[in-house]
């Protein structure tokens, strides 16, 4: 318990001197460009393909389920939608840059924390939270609701063609299904989502980073235990955030 508020006290002192710097410093733009390609357009191909999938099998399982029930496959579009946008775009976003891009930036800070690179940062002048953490916390939250918005729009597609060639509703049936019933809120809600989870990574993956200690084994069990952190969080914040987002109607 005491080493667990240990490291949330030393997560809240980092988020809080990278406000800082933010506001009273030079911002490393160059190195956030780089980070956010790194997050962001590396991911993209795994983001894609997940959720194209993904949508594939919501449209074949509420298909099928829907018909045994009621002898058609009727709004399989908004099923798939709702669940896309609201739900399992954040999340399984937030889950593949978990393992992919926030496992690589615990290991390569990590890295530079054993090998006493960040030591010599500070000999040089430099802060590490400025030039470090801020950058990438910055490639994170700005590359991840991009990467939500195109894991909604292939995993619509993904459901699409499973409809229209698996399932025989018509194109124009599935996609009327999802203009009807989805507004801006439902949009609005996984956006916030996205955004928040992109937060919480880049703090949980910085700071473990920062704190490794221990040689190259020590870099192995800070990035398992960023990468297991943060998937954990995900899926436990999406409960809170759905019941806050919606009781403010959103």
């Amino acid at each position: 318990m005491t080493n667990l508020l240990s490291q949330v006290g030393g997560a809240a002192r980092m988020v809080s001197s990278s406000a800082f710097w933010t506001l009273h410093a030079r911002f490393e733009w160059h190195q956030a460009v780089e980070q956010s390609v790194i997050i962001g357009v590396e991911s993209f191909g795994v983001v894609a393909l997940t959720s194209l999938f993904t949508g594939m099998v919501l449209a074949l399982q509420a298909g099928n389920t829907i018909g045994n029930i009621f002898g058609d496959p009727i709004f399989v579009g908004t099923i798939v939608a709702f669940s896309l946008i609201r739900e399992l775009g954040p999340v399984l976003t937030g889950v593949v840059i978990s393992g992919r891009a926030g496992a690589a930036v615990t290991a390569q800070i990590g890295t530079m924390a054993v090998t006493e690179q960040i030591d010599a940062l500070y000999t040089l002048g430099t802060n590490p939270i400025r030039y470090l953490v801020i950058p990438r916390m910055f490639g994170f939250m700005l590359t991840m609701p991009i990467l939500t918005l195109f894991s909604n729009i292939f995993g619509i597609l993904g459901g699409y063609l499973v409809a229209v060639y698996a399932l025989g509703v018509p194109g124009e049936v599935y996609l009327t299904d999802i203009t009807t019933f989805m507004g801006v809120s439902d949009f609005m809600h996984g956006f916030i989502k996205s955004f928040l989870f992109a937060f919480m990574i880049g703090t949980v993956c910085c700071y473990k980073g920062i704190s490794t200690r221990g040689g190259a084994e020590g870099v192995g069990k800070s990035t398992t235990g960023a990468v297991v952190t943060t998937i954990v969080l995900i899926l436990v914040l999406d409960y809170f955030l759905t019941a806050i987002l919606t009781a403010f109607g959103i």
